[in-house]
């Protein structure tokens, strides 16, 4: 989970266009806010938390805003209107789940999804050739990088079974890493420089406030709760049962907690991370004290600054290679969740093909909305906010269900549609 936590911290410092030591500071709070995120879930403080085996790791979804207004505002903006929507949305969600989550059925979150892995596609593209800006953008050695970290993740993962599989990616950009140094592509100035303990203080970069990335962060913390709710029940499916009322308000308040009190020590938000539902389901290990320990290990590493620095001395090649498998494999999780659980009938197409082609449309042409005031530029502009919203309007006020024909599971008619006898 490091890994996906980190990618955010860098591809938001390299929006920011911070520098070394302050996007070693970045990866040093996304891996240290990830594991208190992880113990507070297993363990609960209070009503935060859900006594469950859930992994927390800075979320996806918030990439683009984080790294559109981080560009043009500041990171002072972006942790100000993350404090103030992680303290008022995850706990009004937590509080009103029940009556929220008929508007979030898998056509809108599985929607969300697809456009998250979807866009982020060219970020990890830019990376494999050397990073925006770098004079070498293109070159044979950053493609040569790139390349056998993505090979070397894909092929493990595909043809091996166990931990090689599950270690697929981290084993590519070792290899990668190995390269780069015998290439001779890496400074360790930073690692030197870096110290070997630190306590983190509040406020680095400050705190700013302005209306349209509160409201940004607002919705997008709707869309992570909501992802938080789906992998609980996917994790108590491994027991056979759902989650309780308890469990689902205590694992949502742990989102925004957690989310709020990281951003006023430089972190980013955090989530839950679907890639433990499956490693749960897959190996049969639901022990909370197993993720809670592995939860201890993040914090340790977490205050380490010396880690975080070897972290940043990855280079932005071998690094877009993982991204690449990363947001690919968002997006086809995105896709499974679709294709199982809707029926393609041609309601639900019109708005999958609706909400895609606007969001991708932005993505692609961010310049489109450029008349429009600015803050509606920054609040428009975001390919996760133009999907989501139209897919949620669009799947409440259209006529018909976007539920299956067949329940997945048993391939039987749901009690929903009749049957022809």
């Amino acid at each position: 989970m490091i890994v996906p936590s980190t990618a955010v911290a860098f591809i938001v410092a390299g929006a920011a266009g911070v520098g070394t030591a302050d996007t070693t500071f970045l990866v040093q709070m996304a891996i240290l806010f990830a594991g208190v995120a992880t113990v507070i879930q297993a363990y609960t403080v209070g009503p935060v938390g859900a006594r469950l085996p859930i992994v927390m790791g800075t979320s996806f979804a918030f990439v683009g805003a984080m790294a559109s207004i981080g560009g043009s505002s500041g990171l002072d903006v972006v942790f100000g209107s993350i404090i103030v929507s992680a303290f008022v949305v995850p706990f009004l969600l937590g509080w009103q789940f029940k009556r929220l989550e008929s508007f979030f059925p898998p056509l809108v979150t599985g929607l969300i999804v697809v456009i998250i892995g979807l866009y982020l596609i060219p970020v990890g593209m830019q990376y494999s050739a050397g990073g925006v800006g770098a004079a070498d953008f293109g070159s044979m050695e950053n493609l040569g990088l790139a390349g056998a970290v993505l090979s070397i993740a894909v092929l493990f993962n595909l043809l091996l079974d166990g931990v090689w599989r599950l270690f697929s990616i981290i084993i590519g950009i070792a290899v990668g890493y190995v390269a780069a140094v015998a290439l001779g592509v890496i400074d360790f100035a930073p690692v030197f420089d870096a110290a070997w303990f630190e306590i983190p203080t509040p406020g680095e970069f400050g705190y700013s406030l302005e209306p349209i990335p509160v409201l940004t962060f607002m919705f997008l913390f709707l869309v992570s709760g909501m992802e938080t709710i789906g992998d609980m029940t996917g994790i108590t499916a491994a027991e056979g049962r759902s989650p309780t009322d308890e469990e689902f308000r205590g694992g949502i308040f742990a989102d925004g907690f957690i989310s709020g009190i990281g951003a006023i020590f430089g972190s980013f938000p955090q989530t839950s991370f679907s890639q433990n539902v499956g490693i749960i389901n897959f190996t049969g290990v639901m022990s909370r004290h197993v993720v809670g320990i592995g939860g201890i290990m993040l914090i340790g590493l977490g205050l380490i600054p010396k880690f975080s620095a070897i972290v940043t001395t990855i280079p932005d090649a071998v690094f877009g290679g993982a991204v690449l498998v990363m947001v690919g494999m968002v997006a086809a999780s995105g896709m499974r969740l679709l294709f199982l659980n809707i029926e393609m009938n041609r309601r639900n197409m019109v708005i999958i093909a609706t909400s895609l082609g606007l969001g991708l449309g932005i993505a692609t042409v961010p310049e489109a909305v450029q008349g429009l005031p600015e803050g509606a530029q920054t609040f428009f502009g975001e390919p996760v906010i133009v999907t989501g919203m139209t897919a949620l309007l669009l799947n409440t006020f259209v006529p018909g269900e976007s539920s299956p024909l067949f329940d997945v599971s048993t391939k039987t008619p749901t009690a929903a549609e009749p049957t022809d006898d």
